[in-house]
């Protein structure tokens, strides 16, 4: 993408969104997330079989652009900045965070540095979180006097349980990688130097694993809160017999009984 504020690119089968404003942090703007859905929307390709979502230089994303936010108030009042927040976070909730929900493909972000407030909640829309071990995660919004946003009041509860999610909120102090990885908030800490390239190894296996069932799987977990015992074991009988039609699970119980690798094709 031409644009200076995100970056993407594909590596083999792996789409990779660069979040590049490093100067603010990687802070949003309503022309970032515009840029950002623009990049989300790349990566419904076919071609691309997972994501990976990071940010440039010492940060991942440092949430709204506060600077803007004051400069709003300041010359358009209190019905200018409300206008801006409900634009902001429309174009986020709906450019973003719901099309990497419903993206049939493992999303994987690398948390490098601070993900707060936004950035934080932006965290939560991959079914995969690294983070390097100076990564720190800040809900940040009541520090600011702001509820939350992004998500973040759907998908923490789910992640971590509603009290936990509450604490994290109400809080709103900084908690390092090795507390995120005791919490549950990401899966896995890597030395600083080495995330970059154990993420990217980790979304280029992914790309090449049975994307199909991964999508149908993510469909299937995300059903699971509306759903009853019964009808959730009825949607998993169904979506397992439609998957048997497919060539991924052809190929990987024949792989399995020849004891070989599987290659899986998303077909």
């Amino acid at each position: 993408m031409a644009d200076e504020s995100v970056k993407f690119h594909t590596s083999g089968a792996v789409g990779v969104i660069t979040l590049d404003r490093p100067e603010s942090r990687n802070a949003l703007t309503p022309a970032m997330i515009g840029e950002l859905g623009q990049a989300v929307t790349a990566c419904a390709s076919p071609t691309v079989r997972a994501v990976l979502l990071t940010g440039a230089g010492g940060a991942f994303c440092a949430g709204a652009d506060v600077k803007q936010l004051v400069d709003t108030l300041e010359q358009g009042g209190p019905e200018a900045i409300a206008q801006h927040i409900r634009q902001l976070a429309d174009s986020l909730h709906h450019r973003v965070v719901l099309p990497l929900r419903r993206l049939p493909k493992p999303v994987v972000a690398a948390v490098n540095g601070a993900a707060a407030g936004a950035g934080f909640s932006l965290t939560l829309a991959a079914d995969l979180r690294l983070a390097a071990q100076n990564a720190r995660f800040l809900m940040a919004y009541a520090n600011i006097g702001a509820p939350a946003d992004g998500g973040s009041t759907w998908l923490l509860p789910r992640l971590l349980g509603e009290g936990r999610a509450m604490e994290l909120y109400l809080a709103s102090q900084p908690i390092g990688a090795p507390r995120a990885l005791e919490l549950g908030l990401v899966s896995q800490v890597c030395p600083d130097e080495e995330l970059a390239r154990h993420a990217l190894e980790t979304a280029t296996r992914l790309a090449g694993g049975p994307t199909i069932a991964y999508a149908r799987v993510k469909e299937l977990y995300e059903r699971s809160w509306a759903s009853t015992l019964e009808s959730q074991l009825d949607a998993e009988t169904e979506t397992f017999a439609q998957t048997a039609l497919t060539r991924d699970l052809q190929e990987g119980i024949r792989a399995f009984a020849a004891r070989r690798q599987p290659w899986f094709q998303g077909q």
